[in-house]
């Protein structure tokens, strides 16, 4: 794998693995963890895309010129609304908050795949490479036209596994 000159350690190809997405821009220091919610952007395409940018409403996210630069995220300006997530063609954001509970953490994602979980139901949640890495509980599914009907699945877990936790497993299809 080759690296970006300016982002040494993110591969151009292939996923890329948590060490490379800390180095990206969009990727909030850790002291910034404990101020609630707040979004985490795994973006490392330097392609042209910026719907991140303009669904933010507190100018968090920041693009800029060229519109390939990759999304740099302003983690005192972000409040964790998630409306980038729904924006972001590539599925490339997640909202996560270290101050859900004492012992739990939650992670907001975008999940289009077919059937859509259920609120309690127990998941297997996943890091950037789809192993597992816990098990969670869905707290919440918003399925709205204003995320233009991407579902936005929050699941609570285990604040050991915080910074591993980016999605969950694909459910197991159901049979009528």
């Amino acid at each position: 794998m080759t690296a970006w000159p300016d982002h040494p350690g993110v591969k151009l190809s292939g996923a890329p693995n948590l060490d490379e997405v800390k180095k990206t821009p969009g990727y909030p220091a850790q002291k910034y963890w404990k101020k609630g919610s707040l979004a985490f952007i795994e973006c490392v395409e330097e392609i042209p895309c910026n719907p991140c940018e303009s669904s933010c409403p507190q100018g968090a996210i920041c693009v800029g010129t060229p519109i390939t630069n990759l999304p740099v995220l302003d983690a005192e300006k972000c409040i964790g609304c998630g409306k980038c997530i729904a924006a972001c063609p590539g599925l490339a954001i997640y909202i996560k908050n270290y101050t859900y509970a004492e012992n739990e953490a939650t992670v907001t994602f975008p999940y289009e795949y077919w059937p859509i979980p259920s609120r309690g139901q127990e998941v297997s949640l996943v890091d950037e490479m789809g192993d597992v890495v816990c098990q969670g509980k869905v707290l919440r599914v918003v399925n709205t036209k204003q995320n233009n009907h991407t579902p936005l699945v929050t699941c609570s877990f285990s604040k050991e596994f915080f910074e591993r936790v980016k999605s969950m497993k694909r459910l197991p299809k159901r049979n009528n």
